[in-house]
């Protein structure tokens, strides 16, 4: 780290002598840090396009808008509610990748602190087919708590039938 900082300054004291300016290379971090985020987010969207073709969705949410604009973490699941898509921004949320819940039930970022009246009014929901806003205690992978935003639906194909199931999440104080 010595030697970029190092770089830094000496690049700086000839870049400010010159007519252009430049972005010291400590920068870089944070510049490839929010690249990997648009990229994540942009094969996101791509990979939610793909699933929305293959089981004909009929989905008046944007999808685009729901992860740029809202910043919104999607979980998908089948109708036996095994997770078959996340979005990489689950990560931040709560420390899993989406390869690690992959084939999952959300349940398990339930623990002994969630409430019970409320995962029950979602799992209600969800069996009868119906679309649900909840804010509940969740896990995340190291234990530690957090409150969860939910915004659930059922995804229904262009014949009506239900097809999965999508939630739109975000962490809340």
């Amino acid at each position: 780290m010595k030697e970029i900082q190092h770089y830094d300054k000496a690049a700086h004291s000839f870049y400010t002598k010159q007519q252009f300016k430049s972005m010291p290379v400590s920068a870089w971090d944070l510049f490839s840090k929010n690249l990997l985020t648009v990229s994540h987010n942009l094969k996101d969207i791509a990979v939610l396009d793909q699933l929305s073709k293959k089981n004909r969705w009929k989905i008046p949410q944007d999808i685009e808008e729901e992860i740029l604009g809202k910043k919104h973490v999607i979980v998908v699941t089948d109708t036996a509610l095994k997770i078959v898509h996340a979005t990489h921004s689950i990560f931040d949320m709560n420390g899993y990748t989406p390869d690690e819940i992959i084939g999952k039930q959300p349940k398990m970022f339930q623990g002994e602190a969630t409430c019970t009246t409320t995962a029950s009014k979602i799992a209600t929901a969800v069996r009868n087919k119906q679309a649900f806003e909840a804010v509940i205690l969740n896990y995340r992978k190291d234990g530690s708590t957090y409150n969860c935003w939910i915004q659930g639906q059922p995804v229904k194909n262009t014949k009506g039938e239900v097809v999965n199931f999508i939630a739109f999440e975000k962490e809340v104080a």
